[in-house]
């Protein structure tokens, strides 16, 4: 599909050109990250990404490391403080993916990269979303994000890999910045964080 290498250069383009106008936001939150989280300034996590190759994925810190006396990190509800949940609901903590799309690692559109050890849970046809880079924003997003179920989730990151164009990207970009104006979607409904997935692969 020709929009496949126009989707290359888009990205290229625009990370770029946000890298730029939003650096002073970019040095501004790694600032109060400090300030408020502490060091490292960064999460970086290991990601599968187009067919399920694994890279670093950057975000800003939103949890602290406190730990119990038996020095296990405490449940994120604790570690999550209320800068950290600021940044998550406005979407900042995502602004330095802008970097692995500058690396060809990610889109700005496409299905979100998840954890490394969920590759061998998949089933078949929930393993075509990795056909495709993964995006900092994508349709699972915009349709509930974290507020709806697994296969919901996956079922429109395929339905998304097997309908990709300029249009539909731009819809959900569209739809993405209504979503973070309106602090839309952002957890589930009495958690910090999505609930792991677990489905064995058959």
């Amino acid at each position: 599909m020709l929009y496949k290498y126009f989707k290359i250069i888009f990205d290229y383009i625009f990370s770029a050109i946000a890298l730029l106008l939003l650096s002073p936001l970019i040095l501004l939150t790694a600032f109060l990250t400090l300030l408020f989280i502490g060091k490292p300034i960064f999460f970086s996590q290991e990601r599968p990404g187009l067919h399920g190759k694994s890279f670093i994925m950057y975000k800003f810190r939103t949890m602290n490391n406190d730990r119990d006396s038996d020095q296990n990190l405490l449940p994120d509800k604790e570690r999550l403080g209320n800068f950290g949940k600021l940044l998550r609901s406005i979407s900042i903590d995502e602004l330095p993916t802008l970097i692995n799309i500058l690396k060809g690692e990610m889109s700005l559109v496409g299905p979100r990269p998840l954890l490394l050890r969920y590759l061998d849970r998949y089933n078949p046809q929930q393993s075509r979303r990795h056909e495709i880079k993964p995006g900092i924003t994508g349709l699972a997003q915009v349709k509930g994000r974290n507020t709806i179920s697994w296969d919901e989730k996956f079922r429109l990151d395929v339905w998304y890999v097997d309908h990709l164009s300029f249009w539909l990207d731009i819809k959900i970009l569209g739809m993405t910045i209504v979503k973070v104006i309106n602090r839309d979607g952002i957890t589930q409904v009495g958690r910090e964080t999505m609930d792991e997935f677990f489905q064995v692969k058959k």
